[in-house]
């Protein structure tokens, strides 16, 4: 059986290439495997068919590089979503288009059973439940790009954490990664609402007005994402620190846990993953379980693409459950929507937010 995909949105995650992550000349010349296009590419079962832009020029571009049919080129989303039956959906728009483009990918006659959409997975808590509820409503699964989710080692570490208790009961966890919050630190904080399988209760946050992205990725639009980040404690008494303050070139990934049973360090950028059980009192060095070597971007990262490809594959045969959910992503986006309440009303955030709270947007690329 063979499943057919389009994409809906040409920028760099789409399959171009992003300045920072890929060569220079690689981009929107070749195809790039850490991508939803290369995540297709490399299922055995979903074929890449069909593309939308607004951007005439991007889209010829992508479709060139994709081999994508002149007349499976679309301008616009409703013009995709009015031609084509497909199976599944990716959004790779701006996330302040998220809201639009999913709810109606989910109702439109293209029929989609997956709608595979970027993070993070809207601009506001209210957009993130409304595509929810659509997709919902309409029986369409919707899986949110948080691409850490996509790697055996997390998903691994998932397992020792949540079902193997090995750190028992978390009592605090420190991380820290490169501004901006919508843009950067929503991968940090879904693989803490990811790891710790708690919601967070109450937030104070603080925001930088600083945004790197313009100089170095080449950006150009207004956007409100800058870095940030504050404390968070969870329903279940976690105290949580976020620092997404500092630059790309001097940040690293790095998240520590601290339980009752042991401790777990976690730094992405230098590869290096360690683990303490606490035994007799002693916090006593061990290798984690099921787990070779520390995650890394060049292998776990771009890996993921094609993982999470491979998982919607399943999810279309009936044989596997939806790994990254519209409810989780949200998650993390009501805790970076509370950073910023907080910052600006000077004061504590209760969360689950009250309801003129949830249209609170903050817009990023």
């Amino acid at each position: 059986m063979t499943f057919e995909a389009g994409i809906i949105g040409t920028g760099g995650i789409a399959g171009m290439g992003i300045l920072g992550m890929h060569d220079e000349e690689q981009i929107g010349r070749e195809k790039v495997r850490a991508s939803h296009a290369g995540g297709y590419g490399e299922a055995e079962e979903i074929e890449l068919v069909a593309v939308a832009d607004v951007d005439e020029g991007k889209l010829a571009q992508f479709g060139d590089a994709w081999d994508i049919p002149d007349e499976r080129r679309y301008v616009g989303h409703e013009a995709i979503l009015e031609a084509e039956d497909l199976d599944v959906v990716s959004v790779c728009t701006p996330s302040f288009l998220h809201r639009d483009h999913v709810v109606d990918a989910a109702r439109s006659d293209a029929n989609p059973d997956v709608i595979w959409c970027e993070k993070p997975i809207a601009s506001s808590v209210s957009d993130a439940e409304e595509m929810v509820s659509a997709c919902a409503e309409t029986d369409t699964e919707l899986v949110v790009n948080h691409s850490f989710r996509f790697t055996d080692k997390l998903r691994r570490l998932r397992e020792l954490v949540v079902e193997e208790d090995i750190l028992g009961d978390v009592r605090s966890v420190s991380t820290q990664y490169r501004m901006e919050l919508m843009r950067n630190s929503t991968h940090v904080l879904d693989t803490l609402v990811y790891l710790l399988d708690a919601r967070a209760d109450r937030v104070s946050g603080y925001v930088t007005g600083e945004n790197e992205a313009v100089d170095s990725l080449g950006a150009a639009a207004e956007v409100d994402d800058s870095g940030g980040g504050g404390h968070v404690v969870t329903d279940d008494g976690t105290f949580v620190t976020v620092d997404c303050t500092v630059p790309r070139d001097i940040s690293s990934m790095s998240l520590s846990f601290v339980g009752t049973e042991g401790k777990l360090y976690l730094n992405n950028d230098d590869g290096e993953w360690r683990y303490w059980a606490l035994e007799d009192g002693d916090h006593v060095e061990r290798p984690l379980p099921g787990i070779d070597g520390a995650w890394t971007w060049d292998e776990d990262y771009r890996n993921a693409f094609p993982n999470a490809a491979q998982h919607i594959e399943a999810m279309l045969r009936g044989e596997a459950e939806n790994p990254s959910t519209g409810e989780e992503a949200t998650r993390s986006l009501e805790i970076i929507v509370a950073f910023y309440v907080s910052h600006y009303t000077g004061g504590q955030v209760d969360i689950p937010l009250d309801r003129p709270l949830r249209d609170v947007e903050i817009t990023s690329w």
